[in-house]
């Protein structure tokens, strides 16, 4: 059961490397880097194409895990993981960044499509069943005329930067909250929209 005392793993999906570090498509590396500075955790080991942690939170073990295939390839990391520390699959969440959500939106839920997420979509593949708590950082659609691989390898500016660094703040509180209250009460209470308005995915 979820919400209970038991093992957690929480995945986030991102591309590894420099140049990717700031990018909106690293929303869920930059959720597990904001838990490993609330956990105070500084060292990462490497293994299972991952760099992971594992730790304690209000008397659960918890890994903290970043993929580092590369996003469209993500399950391939997530899988062996799961399956050498058998961590309970209702207890993977993973989380990721979302176009049909507007800048600054959070959507958790527990199982679904990839909804055209090829991260995900990887993830959901390999560990045969859709039925995987997510969490979806909205990043917005781009203009007109720029190519989305362009956009969601590039990183915010300005105003747009603060909006999305608070909403990073939030997905790591949402990912502890499920950990800590469960499903309901992180959907409730996590699930934002922003209040300018933007195309929503629901």
């Amino acid at each position: 059961m979820v919400g209970v005392n038991g093992l957690y793993c929480i995945v986030g999906l991102g591309n590894p490397g420099a140049q990717y570090s700031q990018t909106r498509h690293n929303a869920g590396f930059l959720t597990v880097d904001r838990l490993l500075e609330l956990t105070g955790v500084t060292s990462l080991k490497n293994d299972f194409r991952s760099l992971y942690a594992k730790i304690e939170w209000h008397g659960n073990p918890l890994f903290l895990v970043k993929p580092q295939t590369y996003m469209n390839l993500s399950g391939e990391a997530v899988r062996p993981l799961v399956d050498y520390f058998k961590i309970p699959l209702e207890r993977v969440i993973v989380v990721y960044d979302e176009m049909d959500l507007p800048l600054g939106a959070l959507r958790f839920r527990l199982g679904g499509s990839a909804g055209g997420h090829r991260g995900l979509a990887s993830v959901i593949q390999h560990l045969g069943t859709d039925r995987v708590a997510r969490l979806r950082i909205g990043i917005g659609r781009p203009s007109a005329g720029t190519v989305v691989t362009d956009y969601v390898l590039s990183g915010f500016s300005g105003a747009d930067k603060t909006v999305f660094e608070e909403s990073i703040a939030k997905a790591a509180e949402a990912c502890l909250a499920f950990i800590d209250k469960g499903a309901e009460y992180t959907m409730n209470h996590y699930n934002i929209t922003p209040k300018k308005p933007g195309p929503v995915k629901e």
